[in-house]
Formats: C-alpha cells, structure tokens, sequence
C-alpha cells in the first residue's frame, strides 16, 4: 500500500479498482480514471467502441454494467509490473452471475494498465466477446 502523501502504485489502484467492482460500485470505479483516461477494448465486437476517451464517457458506457453482471469474486489476478512506468500487464478472471437470468458468469481477460498520478490514464482490456457465458447472452437480448 502507498505510504501517506504518495500516490498509490498501478498495482495499488487496480487492486482498488477490483473492490469495487465487488461492491458495484461501477462510479467509484471509473472515478480512478484521470479526467482525460483512455479505455480500450481491441476486440470489442460490432456496435460496440473500441476506444472511449474521458472519464465522463467511460462513466456513461459503463453505467449498465451492474444491471448486467454481478461480480462476485476475482479468483485470479496476477499483476505482473513492466518496465514501462506506471504500467502494469494483469491477468485475471472473474466469477459472477448475470443478473437478469441468475446465471452463472465467468470470463477471464488480460489487460494493459497505466496509472499516474494515482489515477488510470489508459486502460487496454483484451476480453474475449466469443466466450460471453450463454446467461449473459440472453440477458442482454431481454
């Protein structure tokens, strides 16, 4: 953990990040982003961006988020440093249920994180559209 009067590190921040994604707490979450913060989704599919720029836009792509999915656990987040400042390759997957069909969800992702300043200044996430779990599908189609 940071020490008083320090940012925290990338690894800090996500780990944050990761709290309150467990308490859905999807604005405390996009309150990490610097005001101009960069998320990515390289392999987002059709109709969906790929890159949104300004935490006020990923706030509102991401606003729904919880109406979808609850995550409940993070079993594996393996944070790996670079020699790059600031950033950070991690691997994790996350277990949940997709709410509208209580069906289970699970997906795992890599993602390419920087921070400064104490705050995401681009976000790279490399989840995988074709491995959306069935009960997510269909809550998204009701």
């Amino acid at each position: 953990m940071p020490t008083p009067g320090t940012p925290p590190t990338s690894a800090d921040l996500f780990r944050k990040g990761i709290d309150l994604l467990l308490a859905n707490d999807l604005e405390g979450w996009t309150d990490l982003f610097a005001e101009d913060g960069v998320a990515e989704f390289p392999f987002a599919p059709d109709g969906y961006p790929r890159r949104i720029e300004g935490r006020d836009r990923i706030a509102a792509y991401l606003r729904g988020l919880g109406d979808h999915i609850e995550y409940r656990a993070f079993p594996r987040v393996d944070i790996h440093e670079t020699t790059t400042p600031g950033t950070i390759v991690v691997e994790m997957r996350a277990t949940g249920r997709a709410v509208a069909t209580d069906g289970p969800f699970d997906m795992t992702y890599v993602a390419v994180v920087t921070a400064a300043d104490g705050l995401f200044t681009h976000y790279r996430d490399y989840w995988n559209p074709l491995a959306i779990p069935d009960s997510l599908k269909e809550a998204v189609r009701a």
